[in-house]
């Protein structure tokens, strides 16, 4: 089923972070188109049934700088995902915390971008 939204972010180091962001928050590649120069034109990394998407900064003129994006992604087991985060080393900036609705953190990237996770899953019904 097509998702109307993608979250976007770029990076200076892609390729690192397309390897971090497996690693530490468990996404998985889904499409990576590289440039010949080996940066990131665009990227797809897939969790659960959503994407994001991502590709290397291209500089002064780009808009889109790193360090400026912000997700939130839904996941099934809030405590195992915190825990990979951590080993990771992650650093997560807010939380956990619970909420009436569910429960949440937030962790910076390399790059300083923000994620948050939690158990909180929105519907639009």
């Amino acid at each position: 089923m097509p998702r109307d939204i993608y979250p976007s972010m770029r990076y200076r180091d892609a390729p690192a972070a397309i390897d971090w962001l497996q690693q530490a928050f468990g996404f998985t590649r889904h499409a990576v188109h590289e440039n010949p120069d080996g940066t990131v034109a665009h990227a797809e990394l897939r969790y659960g049934d959503g994407l994001v998407m991502l590709g290397s900064w291209r500089g002064n003129d780009d808009h889109r700088r790193p360090g400026a994006g912000w997700a939130y992604v839904a996941v099934d087991d809030f405590d195992a995902h915190l825990r990979q985060a951590r080993d990771a080393g992650a650093e997560i900036v807010d939380g956990p915390q619970t909420e009436s609705y569910g429960s949440f953190y937030s962790a910076r990237d390399p790059e300083g971008n923000l994620w948050s996770f939690g158990s909180y899953r929105p519907t639009l019904e």
